[in-house]
């Protein structure tokens, strides 16, 4: 009997201690940042495997007691890995690191591409490598609605929708450019062949990055870091025949698997005078170099970055745009240029252009699951302008303009997300710091001053459901300028005394001394809606209202601008400028052949304090040479238009690209066109894919430019000696030059695996032609016939 009794309860022993010791574990797999559910997630624990359900759930039952070995993996997320210690029933919540869901919070383009109402082109690394010794307004002008404001053929800088300078942002790897970008001959300082893409946002849809982009943004991004032990970079070789000259280029970076990184690269490009059909133009070429570095992790959960980068920009100016009388001026304004042709060289004189663009970076992020994404960043800038004349004896050696300007600039920025909606808010400081050398013994264009600003933001998007998504933002800025500016006597008493009384500080002779502290409250707003009736059709709709600070120049500017060419009047009395916005985009894609799409854009402006840069007058300057006035005024203006893109696919091989663009500019003070407008255009390719691994593509463009029919006029007339009577006559600055088109043509192959070869020719039939945003068009076509070959080694 003993023996049966303890039998029974040594079995009774077994049962109730295995009872005690199976457990059940269940759990809820999530994306870490937006909490959203995730299905088909595969979950292994122990040797046991289950696969979540519609609701993210998964559930495993009668696990013994102990220590188990959990994984969970997805398609796109980092796998998830955790050593439970079960000892009881268990459930979970797992949060999956999804790499697709940080690009896309990283950057703009993913992640209004993934939920938002913003009107957005891109140019991809393969556009940027095709092109890659073009300038950034030359190579952005292959998007539709996007056209170059140019200073002879080197200096470029982008216009959207008929706006640029400071109404354009350009956001170099998440910093906003500060480089006196008011002038119309400061071309962006930037290498293109650091970044991987480029988005370009028209319209006021981005006011993370300020109230000031009224016409768009520009957001240059560097590549992703690679998640992994390696080190990757590439050569570059191009030759150019216009210019006889080249560019060299370099970049790697080391990658580890724990996601530290340490990348560079550099640039450098040479070219001698610049060929038209016919003459070779004297003192117009470039010599650019680049450099950049960078260094941090960028892990998903929380990460660092420090960067630097700096280009140096000598460029020549066209010797015949600056002529030393008002006879020379109305000769080779109204009959074409004479001067200063042929005899090539790669010498760079006076005119010219010396800028240097240095940018300091430090950022952080970290990610909190309840929280959201906090993210810092701190930058500084600093451009270094100096522009040189024609002068006599020692002063030649001087700049006539050298400008300094310190931009530093801290933005705090939170990102919430969650299964339908995201709020990302953020607050933003910078000081400015202007300082032009008195050592140019020339009137100073732009005056000393400081500007402060300060700003707060808030973008909130809501999916009403899977056919539709709404965006609404909202924004405050407050801007300072603390300027000391010497006026002539007879302008302050005329102009600014009356208004001004409490700026005067004193007066010498017929010169005035006085202290503009000029304060601006600017709110901006946006409201937008994504609407996706069908699975093949997207439509966009964004209506906004902002207010943007006059700038330095708009406000200051009094003298010769040499490298422009011109003479440029400010005016203290000029307001803040507020500005309507519409714009709407459909996408339409149809099954037809390999693929269809249709993309149109049409688009309003409207403003009753535009902001707007006119010719007034004509003027012999003391500091050689003869040179039309542009001055700053503020009229009612309105801008429409229309931007549609087409592409249809033959075949996988064959496709056929097309897009034009259109606008009207009305100055409704004047009831005149408003000047500078983009004339329509047109353009077309066709490109063929060979197929297998040769990457052999080859590609026929064609773009016509129509003739600007809706222009002001601003003649101007000059006085000046001829067969010894003087004489009047009047220059025509108003008239634009005629349409003309142009075909370009382009090759390329993967010559081995490592090494790709592209070929390009621009203006293949020579033909000779000027453009209206050409501000030297009177003096100079564009460029001629060139040859680009570029052959480039990947590791």
């Amino acid at each position: 009997m003993k023996f049966i009794f303890k039998m029974v309860f040594f079995l009774l022993g077994i049962t109730y201690v295995g009872a005690q010791q199976s457990f059940s574990v269940t759990g809820t797999v999530r994306d870490f940042h937006d909490k959203t559910v995730l299905k088909q997630a595969k979950i292994q624990l122990g040797t046991r495997a289950s696969v979540s359900d519609a609701k993210g759930r998964f559930t495993f039952k009668n696990i013994p007691a102990g220590t188990h070995l959990l994984t969970v993996s997805h398609p796109e997320c980092a796998p998830f890995s955790q050593v439970l210690d079960v000892t009881k029933d268990i459930d979970l919540i797992i949060h999956l690191e999804h790499h697709t869901g940080d690009i896309e919070a990283v950057t703009l383009h993913g992640n209004h591409r993934k939920m938002g109402s913003v009107v957005i082109q891109t140019l991809s690394q393969q556009d940027i490598s095709r092109n890659s010794t073009e300038n950034l307004g030359n190579l952005l002008s292959s998007i539709s609605g996007v056209t170059a404001l140019k200073t002879g053929n080197n200096i470029s800088k982008p216009v959207i929708h008929g706006l640029y300078g400071t109404r354009v942002s350009i956001i170099n790897n998440g910093v906003k450019m500060a480089e006196q970008e008011w002038g119309v001959e400061h071309a962006p300082n930037v290498d293109i062949n650091q970044f991987e893409h480029i988005d370009v946002v028209k319209g006021v849809a981005a006011l993370k990055y300020g109230n000031e982009s009224v016409g768009g943004v520009v957001v240059l991004e560097p590549a992703v870091i690679a998640r992994k032990d390696t080190v990757q970079g590439s050569v570059k070789f191009s030759g150019i025949s216009n210019g006889r000259g080249g560019e060299v280029g370099a970049d790697a970076a080391k990658t580890w698997d724990n996601q530290w990184f340490v990348k560079a690269g550099g640039a450098y490009k040479k070219l001698g005078d610049q060929y038209v059909p016919g003459h070779t133009l004297q003192n117009t070429g470039a010599e650019v170099s680049s450099f950049n570095f960078s260094a941090g992790r960028q892990a998903f959960a929380e990460g660092f970055n420090v960067s630097y980068s700096v280009i140096q920009q000598n460029f020549g100016i066209f010797r015949g745009a600056h002529l030393g009388g008002a006879e020379d001026y109305y000769l080779a304004t109204n009959f074409g240029q004479p001067f200063y042709l042929d005899n090539f060289s790669y010498d760079i004189l006076n005119p010219r252009q010396d800028v240097r663009h240095h940018i300091a970076k430090i950022a952080a992020y970290k990610r909190f699951s309840e929280i959201g994404k906090l993210s810092f960043q701190y930058s500084f800038q600093l451009n270094d302008r100096k522009e040189f004349d024609v002068r006599r004896g020692e002063l030649n050696e001087l700049p006539s303009m050298d400008m300094r300007l310190i931009t530093q600039s801290a933005t705090l920025n939170h990102l919430l997300e969650r299964a339908n909606w995201s709020l990302e808010s953020g607050v933003s400081g910078s000081i400015q710091d202007n300082s032009p050398d008195p050592a140019t013994k020339a009137r100073r264009l732009i005056p000393d001053y400081y500007r402060y600003d300060a700003g707060v933001f808030s973008v909130f998007k809501y999916r009403l459901n899977p056919k539709l998504s709404t965006e609404a933002g909202a924004r405050y800025d407050f801007s300072r300028f603390d300027s000391y500016k010497y006026y002539d006597g007879s302008e302050w008493d005329e102009k600014y005394a009356a208004l001004f009384a409490k700026f005067f500080i004193s007066e010498n002779d017929s010169r005035v001394l006085a202290r503009p502290v000029l304060d601006y409250h600017n709110f901006s707003a946006n409201l937008g809606l994504n609407y996706k009736p069908v699975n093949n059709l997207d439509i966009k709709f964004n209506l906004s209202r902002t207010e943007r600070a006059p700038n330095a120049a708009e406000l200051f500017a009094d003298g010769l601008h040499h490298s422009a060419a011109i003479i440029e009047k400010g005016d203290l009395r000029i307001n803040k400028e507020e500005i309507f916005s519409l714009n709407l985009s459909a996408l339409w894609k149809a099954d037809v052949l390999g693929g269809f799409t249709l993309e149109a854009n049409p688009y309003l402006l409207y403003s009753d304090s535009f902001i707007n840069q006119v010719p007034t007058g004509f003027q012999d300057s003391n500091r050689g040479g003869a040179f039309s006035v542009w001055t700053f005024q503020q009229v009612k203006a309105r801008i429409f238009g229309i931007d549609a893109d087409a592409q249809l696919s033959f075949s996988d091989q064959l496709k056929l690209i097309s897009s034009f663009s259109a606008l009207r500019g009305d100055d409704l003070s004047t009831n005149e066109p408003l000047i500078l407008m983009m004339p329509a255009n047109w353009r077309n390719s066709i490109e063929y894919n060979f197929k297998g691994k040769s990457g052999f593509y080859l590609r026929l463009e064609n773009e016509s430019v129509f003739r600007q029919k809706r222009f002001p006029v601003r003649n101007v007339n000059v006085t000046f000696i001829e067969n010894g009577n003087v004489v009047t006559k009047e220059v025509d600055y108003s008239t634009p030059p005629p349409l003309y088109t142009v075909f370009n043509a382009a090759l390329g192959v993967d010559l081995f695996k490592n090494i790709n070869f592209n070929f390009r020719i621009n203006n293949i039939f020579n033909a000779e032609y000027r453009e209206y945003l050409n501000r030297l068009r009177f003096f100079m076509p564009e460029p001629g016939r060139n040859f680009v070959a570029t052959i480039q080694f990947k590791f």
